[in-house]
């Protein structure tokens, strides 16, 4: 009876801090146009005094303001956007948003299933809109993202959500975008009295051969188009390998990124992506061979190895740009979901270390659109694209300035609050009123 008691009181605690969400916002019934902004398209193009129109919810008008003229009642709702800056949403790869709420309440955990290898585990239907998190990310322009499982040797598929649904169902973009694919460490830090030395994982070899042996088992399966028996774990496998879609492998130093690559060549993998990539730029021409984008690990972040320099986090989204590597930015780590909100920050670090401001902006909108496979429908400021936008008062990359004043996911006007804002504004007034 007390488990009992105690599990309708978590249930009632979460349905309470549930309701203080911002409710969905409705579709789209008025024609929208925003007038005298700054567009930053996300294709490394801007626009002044930018004239953008959409209705049902999708971009019917991306135009310079001064060389277009448009009836007095062409829209139904004009926003005047004077001295301020549009940027098409932006999009948090490899986040485990709506999958993790709180790390000390178990129950609140579901990115991860037991088991090293299952290719077939689905982020998608785990994904919870009520999460709390959720409207924080908002505040700051990241209105989608790429759910993203974790553990084990391959971690199961991720899919694409808009962050403004009442169910997993009406927040999917894309489902099943890729499988997730956690490479061996190569190498590990040894401790010897007082001294560190850096040593090859004893078990890397054999890991590999079982990650080898995994997938050619796989692909031996997958190419029977009708198997007597039917194996879901190398069904998991089948989209990698027809190309339908794309396995992200994560990895971190130049050793395991090579490995990789040749991996992908092996395996006869039609599309890769690496996650981390924090030694990306040190292979490029590879990469680029290969035409792989990189993922790339959290900006602000310390070195990995002691002998590098300590700008290097910082730097690498100039170098990987200067070496012509796709890439786009993400967050994963330590309290990566609430710290998504930061990624317009970790480009504006970016910019500050060499990497060109339109660049800046693509990292976190086309790149991660064309690699997820969604950039036909979003990512940029484009005609017949989704009207998933908002306008900042400010800099959208500085934390300065960036100020969001409307935002808009597939043309509805979403609200710009939080339980972060709720309690802000409750004690504003309980001490403002003293």
């Amino acid at each position: 009876m007390r488990t009992f008691l105690l599990a309708i009181g978590i249930l009632a605690a979460a349905c309470g801090h549930a309701q203080q969400n911002p409710t969905v916002a409705p579709k789209q019934s008025q024609s929208i146009l925003i007038v005298n902004a700054t567009a930053h398209l996300g294709n490394g193009s801007v626009i002044e005094n930018a004239a953008i129109g959409f209705r049902d919810g999708k971009l019917d008008l991306v135009a310079d303001g001064k060389l277009i003229r448009l009836a007095a009642n062409a829209y139904d709702v004009t926003i005047d956007a004077s001295d301020q800056q549009v940027y098409p949403g932006f999009i948090a790869t490899n986040s485990t948003l709506g999958l993790n709420e709180l790390d000390a309440i178990r129950q609140s955990s579901d990115f991860a299933e037991t088991g090293a290898y299952k290719p077939g585990i689905r982020s998608a239907i785990a994904y919870n809109t009520d999460s709390e998190i959720i409207p924080t990310v908002r505040f700051n322009g990241v209105l989608m993202g790429q759910i993203t499982p974790r553990g084990g040797v391959i971690s199961g598929t991720s899919c694409v959500m808009q962050f403004d649904a009442w169910n997993w169902e009406d927040a999917l973009i894309k489902a099943d975008d890729g499988v997730h694919l956690n490479w061996p460490s190569v190498f590990h830090k040894h401790y010897d009295k007082g001294k560190v030395s850096v040593e090859k994982v004893k078990t890397y070899d054999q890991q590999l051969r079982e990650i080898q042996t995994f997938f050619n088992e796989a692909r031996a399966y997958c190419a029977v188009k009708n198997p007597p028996l039917q194996e879901l774990r190398f069904e998991g496998l089948r989209g990698v390998f027809s190309g339908a879609q794309k396995l992200y492998v994560h990895a971190d130093d130049a050793k395991a990124i090579q490995e990789a690559v040749n991996f992908k060549v092996s395996q006869q993998v039609k599309h890769m992506v690496i996650v981390g990539g924090y030694d990306a730029h040190l292979v490029a021409d590879q990469l680029k061979q290969h035409d792989i984008p990189v993922l790339l690990r959290r900006v602000h972040e310390l070195p990995m190895y002691a002998e590098d320099d300590v700008d290097l986090p910082y730097k690498l989204p100039a170098l990987l740009h200067a070496a012509g590597v796709a890439f786009a930015l993400q967050n994963e780590g330590d309290m990566e979901r609430m710290g998504a909100r930061n990624l317009p920050f970790y480009a504006g670090t970016a910019v500050a270390y060499g990497l060109p401001y339109e660049e800046a902006v693509r990292s976190l909108t086309q790149a991660p659109a064309k690699i997820l496979g969604i950039d036909n429908q979003c990512g940029t400021l484009e005609v017949g694209k989704d009207a998933t936008l908002f306008i900042s008062s400010g800099d959208a990359l500085d934390m300065r300035t960036n100020a969001l004043t409307h935002a808009f996911i597939q043309g509805r006007s979403i609200v710009l609050r939080s339980k972060q804002t709720d309690l802000y504004e409750k004690y504003k007034q309980k001490y403002e009123g003293k």
